[in-house]
């Protein structure tokens, strides 16, 4: 008997093998495939019969355009395959939830048509009257999905009496209906006045970029409360408004790809660029633009992207939109990343902080908030810098609470060591924990400290511990203004574009530099946050002991006579 092919798995072993490029997220969102298939304990199992059998479904519809038979790309098997190959052990669909995104004109319209039909023809839960939601911000925008859908729907009728006898359209209602067992596709919008009635088994919302609030959103999450086996695909490209709710869903499905938080019930897959000046390179145009791995296709969408992106490089202006449309980067016209994050991470790297002179930097926030601790370590050989962080975690309103506000699993990464939860009942953060872990550091590694560089803002609930513990390290005061650390941000920034400046593993920092933009204010680079409740601390603290670390007088060889 052959073996039976497994399109999911064998499309995340290339990726995570580097056969096929992808980004940096769907080489994450791979290796979670098959670090879950190796898992006992998951909960959950694959079954490559269910992904095959929606696979098979989606090739067998027709291209509205040509009339032929779809054959899908392999990312859009493993899509596809992922979200029906993943059950639990009752049948039920592993994944209640998914965030799908990538760029323009790469068959997006094409996948919600067809698992839509799926579910509308072959789903089973429950048995009757499944209600697929074809949902966007405007009507126009869901009419785009449906109209795909109908004309695939009218495609199949045509070839088969059977589709036929148990399907029919009411194009006035926006409506396709399984007259077996009443199921109905339904085209909706944020703007209907009875989305609340609805409940959609089955809901897609499509370009949720444009939306402004969650709630269609959470409309429809509350109408899937009592269904067993309820779906909700979030589909579209990047978009501009950081402050939207499709761009908190980017920053916490980056948390589930990083292992900073988990959800077992959320499917990712994101295709983007990783790095601005990927755009100069066509061959990496494919993290993007999946499509690109069907010859034909990269040939035209190739042909139709260049042009706008030389136009846009030439004249200066109009890059955000192709960097949005085309190549799927989240971008607002008055903001820029602090860091390309694929800078700061390729300087990723394990050293021996044992013995080395150590500026501190101490970001201290609120008492119930986030304080951050961070070490730079002068690498006197090579003239380099090594960073390494520490946390520390307040829980006023209790400690779930506080993980589900900022979509960071603290727990977790104080198991892991990256954060210390404060023993205090009251929630705030304590003193005592923080300086002990200072001190504790300092003994374990030897360490010389130069300074210790802190933010005056909460200093004083500190200093009573400090002058117990009879500290003879100099204290400096950073002030947070543009003439203190404009000139310090610039260099950090600039250092570590050239690889001079490395540091640790730490999910809680990476968070921070993905967190961070430059604004400038005055002509003055200064470090911002694009969402309140988001966390920059970790990165602070490092640029408060920069500020004196960057002037470290590096030694240097004495020059030898000429006589000797």
């Amino acid at each position: 008997m052959p073996k039976i092919k497994d399109h999911v798995t064998d499309y995340a072993t290339k990726v995570v093998n580097g056969e096929m490029l992808a980004s940096d997220k769907n080489i994450k969102a791979c290796q979670r495939h098959l670090d879950d298939l190796e898992n006992p304990n998951l909960g959950y199992q694959f079954d490559v019969n269910k992904a095959n059998h929606v696979i098979q479904f989606l090739e067998m519809l027709p291209d509205p355009k040509t009339g032929k038979q779809m054959k899908l790309a392999k990312f859009q098997k493993f899509i596809a395959g992922s979200l029906y190959g993943w059950i639990d052990d009752e049948n039920y669909r592993r994944y209640t939830k998914a965030y799908l995104s990538l760029s323009r004109k790469n068959g997006k319209t094409l996948l919600i048509s067809g698992l839509s039909l799926y579910e509308l023809l072959m789903g089973d839960d429950p048995v009757n009257e499944r209600l697929v939601g074809l949902s966007a911000n405007s009507r126009e925008q869901a009419t785009i999905a449906y109209d795909m859908t109908m004309a695939q729907i009218q495609s199949l009728r045509a070839i088969s009496p059977k589709i036929k006898s148990m399907s029919k359209i009411t194009e006035s209602k926006k409506e396709v209906l399984n007259t077996v067992d009443r199921s109905k596709i339904k085209a909706v919008s944020n703007d209907a006045s009875n989305l609340e009635g609805y409940q959609f088994s089955y809901a897609i919302i499509d370009e949720y970029h444009e939306a402004k609030n969650k709630n269609m959103y959470e409309t429809l999450r509350r109408g899937q409360v009592l269904l067993d086996n309820p779906t909700l695909i979030i589909i579209s490209t990047a978009g501009k408004n950081m402050t939207g709710p499709m761009y908190e869903e980017y920053i916490y499905i980056d948390k589930i790809l990083d292992g900073v938080t988990s959800n077992e019930n959320y499917f990712v897959y994101c295709a983007e660029q990783d790095s601005e000046e990927e755009i100069h390179d066509q061959d990496t145009w494919i993290k993007s633009n999946p499509l690109f791995e069907i010859p034909a296709l990269r040939k035209v969408l190739a042909k139709n992207i260049q042009p706008e992106v030389t136009a846009a490089l030439d004249s200066g202006s109009g890059l955000n939109g192709i960097l949005i449309k085309n190549f799927n980067m989240w971008r607002a016209a008055s903001e820029e990343a602090y860091l390309e994050f694929a800078d700061w991470k390729k300087n990723e790297t394990e050293f021996d902080i044992h013995d080395t002179k150590t500026y501190i930097g101490l970001d201290l926030s609120r008492a119930e908030d986030l304080t951050a601790v961070s070490f730079i370590h002068l690498d006197e050989k090579n003239k380099q810098y090594y960073v390494t962080s520490h946390s520390f975690v307040g829980t006023k309103g209790g400690l779930q609470s506080k993980i589900e506000r900022d979509m960071i699993d603290y727990q977790y990464m104080s198991e892991q060591g990256y954060c210390t939860i404060t023993d205090l009942q009251s929630g705030i953060i304590n003193p005592t924990q923080v300086l002990d872990f200072i001190e504790s550091y300092i003994a374990k590694y030897n360490l010389d400290i130069q300074a210790v560089c802190y933010d005056p803002y909460a200093i004083h609930s500190y200093l009573p511990g400090i002058e117990q513990r009879n500290w003879r390290y100099e204290l400096i005061e950073i002030r947070q203004g543009q003439q203190t650390l404009s000139n310090p941000n610039i260099d950090f920034r600039l250092k570590v574009i050239n690889e001079e400046i490395k540091h640790h593993k730490n999910p809680l920092l990476d968070m921070a530099v993905k967190n961070a933009i430059a604004k400038n204010v005055n002509d003055a680079i200064m470090i911002e946050k694009k969402l309140n409740r988001e966390k920059i601390d970790p990165l602070m603290a490092t640029i408060f002991a920069y500020v004196i670390a960057s002037e470290h007088e590096w030694e240097k060889k004495r020059a030898l006579p000429m006589f000797i």
